[in-house]
């Protein structure tokens, strides 16, 4: 697993118990329907572009790409944001998950 950002992690260790309830609900969330671990990774990526969330995009990016899931299966997700986002949004969501590409 990648590294956490500090912040985040400096909360969790300030606030255990809302760290441990935070992680039960996403994995009641997680268990509470049908798709698999790979969709679900997908739609995660997916819902970080939209919310425009430059980290999220990048933790979920890294997340896919521990999963097997491939560089162009990413730039995919991307792509389907234009029509629903904007260009704009999908050229910026390009750049952070190129920070992440960049890296492999």
């Amino acid at each position: 697993m990648t590294d956490l950002p500090v912040p985040f992690t400096h909360i969790r260790e300030e606030f255990p118990e809302v760290a441990a309830a935070y992680d039960a609900l996403g994995d009641a969330i997680h268990k509470a329907g049908p798709l698999d671990d790979r969709s679900r990774q997908l739609v995660k990526l997916a819902l970080a572009i939209g919310a425009r969330l430059e980290g999220a995009t990048h933790s979920h990016a890294r997340r896919a790409l521990e999963m097997g899931i491939t560089p162009e299966e990413i730039k995919h997700v991307v792509l389907l944001a234009a029509t629903t986002l904007g260009f704009p949004a999908t050229v910026a969501a390009y750049t952070w998950i190129g920070d992440i590409l960049g890296e492999k």
